[in-house]
């Protein structure tokens, strides 16, 4: 079987093996080359955008990734039977597998990817590192786990196999190496088919820099300048930006030098990234190269002015490039992820309809989203819904317009890390671009933080809530022969909402007393005054600025774990911040309660282990980790919430778990000894139980 290209083989038809908003990106660049695009998805996936959006879809049944999406015998017979002629790999799944790329082009099928030998000879961090060595890459010198020293530390645990942080762990004292290097290798081990670990040094404060390259089927390399991805979270980025600032020109030319060498090491072909560790010395070193288009591959596209989609296409078709060299960048870009998830909570994955995703755009603003209005978050898949990329000439140009654009986006269904991100492009070392790896160690506590004003900002936002529904209710309310303006029939009592803020729980009561022939009066917020009043948009004054506040209010199904009644979500956005509630009855009922006691999955998962033999009747201590919960693409822990005894252990290795299922029962001492009454459940949380 050869792996060379096909030389004046035109691709009509492209089948993408992933989903959401790679699938997406791949099929717009598609309808513009004019190339019909075939998509795969499973069960949950069947209305998702990506499916709805190609000109022919095929389901893979099942929901679970190992049923469907790592299914590369059902993608090809799916390409076959739709009459793809190629297949485009996404990120993500399969796209660096070598048997799944093989198997494509044994069916006859273009691969829109590197070759074959290529992803096997990268597929290994230990091996890729080896081969790097012997091509001239500058390298860190592995540790062995059993002739590490103190001297040596921090070390770095890394899964050979896969990537996003799976198998990866950080490790300061040498007595927790060994544990850490069983652990790493068991996620690993579960997340990718391999446990195979490594342990090389930790560069504190180092950046993550990396070169996008592209290389075609006749001998021409393009380095395409640098990104910088230094802001993750879990060993995975966050935000990535082009090109990498405080580079000398000196440093920027041996990162392009030294990409281009790795991608003539393996006779690479397609578009891949070079990845490497800036120290703070300025030294660069070799980390791993992804085979694939990356996640942030569009700020390169922006500072380029290329289509990276579109090249791959036609490198695949075995056409060269468009010349020896790639064309001059241009100004900055600056890319943020936008995540379901709560970075205040552990970075807890959230799952629930997404009611409304809109970003302002504008010249220079990107929107890449996965999801739509409507759509699911379920747990089976990446928190991602969308990246929002932003261009301009200067670097502080694009960082001022991105978190302008993600400040002003209407974001309505599960917990986003959006304020995160505002934050994070407005904090001091950001703006000055004093990056590293270990930014949100440092600042998370404090970026999660709510600004002095807070609680009085969340409370005008649930006033304005209030209002727009008792005009919305007033409205419904009104007869064909009863038509009334202004305020007149308001009733004249004393009137109340009650809510419940998300996420954090906060339960609000708003009490306003309506005016005769003018806007309520609040009772319980000094400061604050309703000027207009819609049941979509109220204009309140605050401590005498006028603001105004877009709300919108989805019937029933609150997002997220927890169950119960379903109610109404309220969402709130305004120049004073983004809010999101569930409506409360005014009068609550005594019934409906959550209090302290037996650990409960706050989200459907697997228990992938449970800790090494603990059974019902050990004494715990609080902060101990009982178990672990996979969900959305990743492994929560969950711990004891204070000193006791585990009266239960109700899960094992391998269960899958609902929302809500007991996992764990944890009682004081004295209980223990006694038999006394088992406690109330509660949600498990990270920071004491954390699922």
């Amino acid at each position: 079987m050869s792996t060379e290209p096909d030389a004046g083989r035109t691709i009509g038809s492209v089948l993408v093996a992933g989903r959401g908003e790679i699938a997406r990106r791949v099929f717009r660049t598609c309808r513009e080359l004019g190339v019909a695009t075939v998509a795969v998805h499973s069960d949950a996936d069947a209305d998702a955008p990506h499916a709805r959006e190609a000109d022919a879809a095929v389901s893979l049944p099942g929901d679970a990734p190992a049923d469907t999406y790592l299914r590369g015998d059902l993608i090809v017979a799916a390409a076959l039977a739709a009459g793809a002629d190629a297949v485009h790999p996404g990120y993500g799944f399969l796209s660096e597998n070598a048997g799944f790329a093989r198997a494509v082009l044994e069916a006859g099928l273009v691969w829109i990817g590197p070759p074959p030998e290529a992803i096997e000879a990268m597929a290994s961090k230990t091996r890729a590192k080896e081969l790097m060595d012997r091509a001239g890459v500058p390298l860190l010198a592995p540790v062995r786990p059993g002739e590490a020293r103190e001297e040596d530390l921090p070390l770095l645990v890394k899964a050979a196999a896969g990537g996003g942080g799976r198998g990866m762990r950080i490790v300061r004292e040498l007595a927790a190496l060994e544990g850490e290097v069983r652990a790493a290798s068991a996620e690993a081990a579960a997340a990718f088919g391999d446990g195979e670990v490594f342990t090389e040094p930790y560069v504190e404060r180092g950046r993550h820099v990396e070169v996008q390259v592209l290389a075609d089927g006749h001998g021409t390399v393009w380095a395409l300048g640098t990104r910088d991805c230094s802001l993750q979270r879990r060993h995975q980025k966050v935000i990535e930006e082009a090109p990498a600032p405080h580079l000398t020109g000196e440093q920027r030319t041996g990162l392009h030098g030294a990409a281009e060498r790795a991608a003539r090491a393996v006779g690479y072909r397609g578009a891949g990234t070079v990845e490497f560790l800036l120290a703070p010395d300025g030294r660069a070193y070799f980390l791993e190269m992804n085979t694939r288009l990356q996640v942030e591959h569009p700020v390169t596209e922006c500072v380029y002015g290329l289509d990276l989609v579109a090249l791959q296409l036609r490198i695949a078709e075995g056409s060269p490039l468009p010349a020896a060299q790639p064309p001059e960048p241009r100004g900055h870009a600056v890319e943020a992820r936008l995540y379901a998830e709560d970075p205040a909570r552990q970075w807890r994955p959230q799952t629930g309809r997404v009611h409304r995703l809109e970003v302002p755009g504008g010249p220079g603003v990107r929107l890449d989203a996965g999801v739509a209005g409507g759509d699911e978050v379920t747990v089976h898949y990446d928190p991602m819904l969308a990246k929002v990329i932003a261009w301009a000439p200067t670097r502080a140009e694009a960082v001022r317009k991105l978190a302008h654009a993600l400040e002003r986006a209407h974001i309505h269904g599960p917990a986003t890390n959006r304020d995160l991100l505002v934050r994070s492009l407005r904090h001091p070392d950001f703006t000055s671009a004093r990056l590293d790896t270990g930014f949100y160690d440092r600042y998370l506590t404090h970026l999660c933080q709510e600004p002095p004003d807070g609680e009085r900002r969340l409370r005008a936002a649930a006033f304005a809530a209030a209002l727009a529904d008792a005009e919305a209710r007033r409205t419904a309310a009104r007869t064909v022969s009863g038509r009334l303006g202004g305020w007149r029939n308001i009733p004249s009592g004393p009137q109340t909402g009650r809510y419940r803020a998300e996420p954090g729980g906060t339960e609000l009561e708003v009490r306003y007393r309506p005016a005769r022939g003018g806007p309520p009066l609040a009772e319980n917020l000094p400061g604050v005054r309703a000027l207009r009043v819609a049941a979509d948009r109220v204009e309140l004054e605050v401590d005498g600025v006028r603001h105004g506040f877009d709300v919108a209010a989805y019937p029933g199904g609150p997002n997220g774990p927890g169950g119960g009644e379903e109610r109404a979500r309220v969402f709130v956005d305004s120049p004073l911040g983004a809010y999101a509630f569930t409506a409360l009855p005014r009068f609550p009922d005594p019934h409906d309660r959550t209090e302290p006691g037996s650990l409960l999955a706050r989200m459907p998962g697997t228990v992938v282990r449970v800790a090494d033999r603990l059974t019902a009747g050990d004494a715990v201590t609080a902060g101990q980790p009982l178990l672990w919960l996979e969900a959305m693409k990743m492994e929560h822990r969950v711990t004891a919430p204070a000193d006791g005894v585990l009266r239960e252990l109700r899960v094992t290795a391998g269960q899958r778990v609902e929302v809500g299922a007991v996992l764990a029962v944890v009682v004081s001492e004295e209980q223990g000894r006694t038999g006394g009454a088992e406690p109330p459940a509660s949600p498990a949380t990270d920071e004491g139980a954390g699922a």
